[in-house]
Protein backbone atom coordinates (compact mmCIF):
# COMPACT_ATOMS: atom_id res chain seq x y z
CA UNK A 1 0.00 0.00 0.00
CA UNK A 2 1.31 3.14 -1.18
CA UNK A 3 1.24 6.52 1.80
CA UNK A 4 1.60 10.38 0.70
CA UNK A 5 4.19 11.81 4.27
CA UNK A 6 3.50 15.17 4.60
CA UNK A 7 6.12 16.80 6.84
CA UNK A 8 8.00 20.42 7.61
CA UNK A 9 12.36 20.28 6.93
CA UNK A 10 14.79 22.80 7.45
CA UNK A 11 11.83 25.30 7.48
CA UNK A 12 10.55 23.68 4.06
CA UNK A 13 7.38 21.63 4.20
CA UNK A 14 7.04 19.03 1.13
CA UNK A 15 5.91 15.35 1.03
CA UNK A 16 6.76 12.32 -0.13
CA UNK A 17 5.16 9.04 -1.23
CA UNK A 18 6.07 5.69 0.51
CA UNK A 19 5.63 1.95 0.31
CA UNK A 20 4.58 0.60 3.90
CA UNK A 21 1.86 -1.89 5.05
CA UNK A 22 0.65 1.15 7.64
CA UNK A 23 0.19 4.60 8.19
CA UNK A 24 2.32 4.58 10.98
CA UNK A 25 5.19 2.18 9.57
CA UNK A 26 5.38 5.31 6.35
CA UNK A 27 5.55 7.99 9.16
CA UNK A 28 8.72 6.03 10.77
CA UNK A 29 10.15 5.16 7.21
CA UNK A 30 10.00 9.52 6.86
CA UNK A 31 10.93 9.80 10.52
CA UNK A 32 14.20 7.38 9.96
CA UNK A 33 15.71 9.23 6.81
CA UNK A 34 14.79 12.85 8.32
CA UNK A 35 15.03 12.49 12.35
CA UNK A 36 14.37 16.15 12.51
CA UNK A 37 11.76 16.29 10.58
CA UNK A 38 8.26 17.25 11.74
CA UNK A 39 5.35 14.82 10.21
CA UNK A 40 2.51 16.73 9.29
CA UNK A 41 0.26 14.07 8.03
CA UNK A 42 -0.08 10.55 6.74
CA UNK A 43 -2.70 9.92 3.90
CA UNK A 44 -3.20 6.97 1.53
CA UNK A 45 -1.68 8.08 -1.81
CA UNK A 46 -4.43 9.78 -4.05
CA UNK A 47 -3.05 9.08 -7.67
CA UNK A 48 -5.28 12.04 -8.93
CA UNK A 49 -4.42 14.47 -6.44
CA UNK A 50 -0.88 13.53 -6.01
CA UNK A 51 0.17 14.09 -9.69
CA UNK A 52 -0.72 17.52 -9.47
CA UNK A 53 1.42 18.18 -6.77
CA UNK A 54 4.39 15.94 -7.52
CA UNK A 55 6.40 15.39 -4.57
CA UNK A 56 9.56 17.12 -4.62
CA UNK A 57 13.17 15.45 -3.65
CA UNK A 58 14.26 16.61 0.40
CA UNK A 59 17.81 15.42 1.22
CA UNK A 60 19.58 15.84 4.41
CA UNK A 61 22.34 18.18 4.27
CA UNK A 62 24.85 15.55 4.49
CA UNK A 63 23.64 13.72 1.63
CA UNK A 64 24.52 13.89 -2.42
CA UNK A 65 22.25 13.51 -5.17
Amino acid sequence: MQFTVGFKHLGNTGHVVVEAEDALIAALKVKMRHPEALITYVRRLNKRGDQRHPERDVKRPDEKR
